[in-house]
């Protein structure tokens, strides 16, 4: 399985360079107020990619957050009545 992962690797790289090698012509990306940026389609694909996966991961920041909140009160619940039922099964004895 471990050969099966890295040739899979492997083959994703290589199809992702050949992406790169053969989409390597400058673009022009005009913004307002007659700003404009001039690089190559790879590189303005690349860092758009870039930014919708880091846009995509602060979205989501908000609902991890929430759900480690949630986690962590009730592990103190379960512990605090873990607790309680050691307490109760020590008197009954």
């Amino acid at each position: 399985m471990r050969y099966l992962t890295w040739l899979l690797r492997i083959f994703l790289f290589l199809v992702l360079l050949g992406f790169a090698v053969k989409n390597d012509q400058p673009v022009v990306l005009r913004y307002f107020f007659g700003y404009e940026w001039q690089a190559s389609l790879v590189v303005a694909l690349l860092l758009f990619f870039a930014m919708g996966v880091g846009i995509g991961i602060l979205a989501l920041l908000g609902n991890i957050f929430r759900q480690r909140r949630e986690i962590a009160a009730l592990k103190r619940e379960l512990h605090l009545k873990n607790k309680t039922a050691d307490i109760g099964e020590q008197q009954l004895s």
